[in-house]
Parts: structure tokens; C-alpha cells; sequence
């Protein structure tokens, strides 16, 4: 812990268990927000403009780096690790829903819907709870907490880069179509 910081946990739980919430619906929104947009240039960064798992794993991380940028104000000064704590807890979503989505399919040989939805919600879950533990445990490195929001940054770029230039991957393959990118 900080000196002469009293690490305030209540704060910490309520503000990352209404982020579980948040980030839930935001991001379910954003499975639609490119096809409402009419198929924004502008919102296809942000939003799944496929059926790929890629394109999914917007919909956890935008949310939740949106979520972090509105809890940072009010909680930085009470809790320790802030950015290292965003950061891993944003970062470990997409990979959750990665594994269990692969593991899952491999095990069944195809996806289910209502398994593709429970993997979204625990991915997101596990990464407000591991977010919440670095908040409220022991002062990291600061070397970490200022490398941290950089590994954020480097994945939304790559984000925005894999939108409009998919590598023709199986993780970037549309399930319905077969192509890739933005459908067109």
C-alpha cells in the first residue's frame, strides 16, 4: 500500500461490480452498433462488423476502457494500481473470451449461443474481479502502472488496424460468411 493511502475497497467493489454491469451493456450494444450506424466507417473501430471472434472481443474491451477512463477520477486517490489494475483486468477479457471459446468449441465441435453469451459474461466478471484485487491489494511497481496503459493502447490500435485490414486468419474469419473485415 501507499504511504498514507487508506485503500477505500468498499469504493473499489461497488465501482467495479457496476462496471461489470456497464461494461455488459455496453458491449452488447455495440454487437448491433455498426449495423444501426448503417455501416459506419466511424463506429466499425468500436463495434463488431462481423461474426468473428476478433470482432467480439471489441465488445469487452471498448466498454471496459471506457469504464476506466469514468472510475478514474473518483477512485485513483483511493485505491493502489490504478492503471496496472485497468490495464490487466481490460487486457484478460478478450483472452477469457478467447479460451473459453475455443476451448469450448473444441470440445463440442461448434458454437452454442448461449455459451458464446456466458463466456462474454464471465470473461467480464473475471476481469473487474482481478481488476478489483490489484486495486485493493499492495502498491505494484510503478514501473508496471506506467507500462501498463501503453499494452491498452497497443491492443486498441490493433483493434482499429485488424478492422479495416484483417489478416485472413481463422480469428478473423466472419461464421456466417467466411470473409473477413468489413463486409461490403
Amino acid at each position: 500500500m501507499r504511504p498514507g493511502v487508506d485503500v477505500d475497497s468498499r469504493s473499489a467493489a461497488a465501482w467495479e461490480g457496476v462496471g461489470v454491469l456497464f461494461i455488459l451493456g455496453m458491449g452488447s450494444l455495440l454487437h448491433f452498433l455498426f449495423a444501426w450506424s448503417g455501416n459506419s466507417p466511424l463506429a466499425a473501430p468500436f463495434a463488431a462488423v462481423n461474426e468473428s471472434v476478433w470482432e467480439h472481443l471489441k465488445m469487452a474491451f471498448w466498454p471496459a476502457v471506457a469504464w476506466a477512463l469514468l472510475e478514474r477520477r473518483p477512485l485513483r486517490s483511493r485505491i493502489n494500481n490504478f492503471a496496472l489494475a485497468k490495464a490487466t483486468g481490460i487486457i484478460l477479457m478478450p483472452l477469457l473470451i478467447m479460451g473459453l471459446f475455443y476451448g469450448y468449441t473444441a470440445i463440442l465441435g461448434e458454437n452454442v449461443l448461449f455459451l458464446d453469451i456466458t463466456t462474454f459474461v464471465v470473461a467480464v466478471c473475471a476481469g473487474q474481479y482481478v481488476s478489483y484485487k490489484l486495486l485493493t491489494g499492495d502498491e505494484r511497481s510503478p514501473a508496471l502502472n506506467r507500462i501498463a496503459p501503453l499494452v491498452v493502447v497497443v491492443v486498441g490500435v490493433l483493434f482499429v488496424v485488424f478492422t479495416f485490414s484483417p489478416p485472413e486468419t481463422a480469428l478473423f474469419r466472419d461464421s456466417l460468411t467466411g470473409g473477413y473485415g468489413i463486409p461490403g
